[in-house]
């Protein structure tokens, strides 16, 4: 019997150290909402990691783009199922490339060193839209599905009806400046999530979208609405919750328990294809 469990313990810690799942995260440990929470930086840009105190089954997270901590009722509910939750700084980068290749190095470092599940969900709140959909849609198949909140979805409904010299564009111009665009290019730019849909429709990618109806900063007429009309004609999944008279701010639900319920079910499902 002793010959046995000596023979058994080098194999159980050696499995130990070949998965993934039990490599530690690195840099600055700290607690989040009665969760570990670990900062560090990956090839020069800052990182975050909140970890549930037992991972749920196939290891799932929740991918939040800007606006750390805001609102986080959401992630606070995943975390208690399990779920892990990321964070990668984009901040100022609009979702250009900049902002996709630090994505695309953190998706590698957390499923391929830290055995985290291939198919994330993704949150993004008001121009956390931006990067959350440019990103998805280059990696349609990568991805459980995405609650965006609020989000920016375009750059045309906002420089339309404008000409230089508008004091509003100055709002605009890092937007622009990110992706390169003059204003007579922001008006014809035609690779922004309202023109590429198609390729996450056909990936059958589920979508919920929580707004105000007066949103005042997004307006949900020529965001969400239109976004939600060309996803369901390319036969894409989409979820609209629309807070009657609501505007940009509060993000997210005070009980976001049809949030929660959304992810979880979309990310189970994923986990089976």
């Amino acid at each position: 019997m002793l010959k046995r469990r000596h023979i058994l313990l080098p194999v159980l810690l050696l499995g130990a150290l070949a998965s993934p799942c039990f490599a530690s995260f690195p840099g600055t440990k700290s607690e989040w909402y009665g969760f570990e929470q670990f900062d560090f930086e990956l090839n020069g840009f800052a990182c975050r990691v909140v970890a549930p105190n037992k991972a749920a089954e196939g290891s799932p997270w929740i991918w939040r783009a800007r606006f750390w901590g805001h609102e986080p009722q959401t992630e606070i509910a995943l975390l208690e199922k399990g779920f892990h939750v990321a964070y990668c700084d984009v901040a100022n980068l609009w979702g250009n490339a900049e902002a996709i290749r630090r994505w695309d190095r953190f998706y590698e470092y957390l499923t391929d060193e830290h055995g985290l599940s291939r198919k994330p969900a993704l949150l993004g709140m008001s121009r956390g839209g931006l990067i959350i959909y440019h990103w998805a849609i280059k990696h349609a198949d990568q991805v459980s599905c995405i609650y965006a909140d609020a989000p920016a979805l375009g750059i045309r409904p906002y420089v339309q009806n404008r000409e230089e010299g508008d004091p509003e564009l100055e709002r605009l111009r890092g937007w622009m400046n990110a992706h390169g665009l003059t204003l007579q290019a922001a008006k014809e730019y035609k690779l922004d999530m309202l023109d590429r849909l198609a390729v996450l429709a056909k990936a059958k990618v589920p979508v919920i979208h929580v707004c105000g109806d007066a949103d005042e900063s997004v307006p949900f007429e020529e965001h969400t609405a239109e976004f939600a009309r060309r996803y369901e004609k390319l036969g894409g999944n989409i979820k609209v919750i629309v807070k009657k008279g609501g505007k940009h701010h509060p993000h997210s639900l005070k009980d976001p328990a049809p949030i929660v319920e959304f992810i979880v079910d979309h990310q189970s499902r994923s986990e089976t294809e």
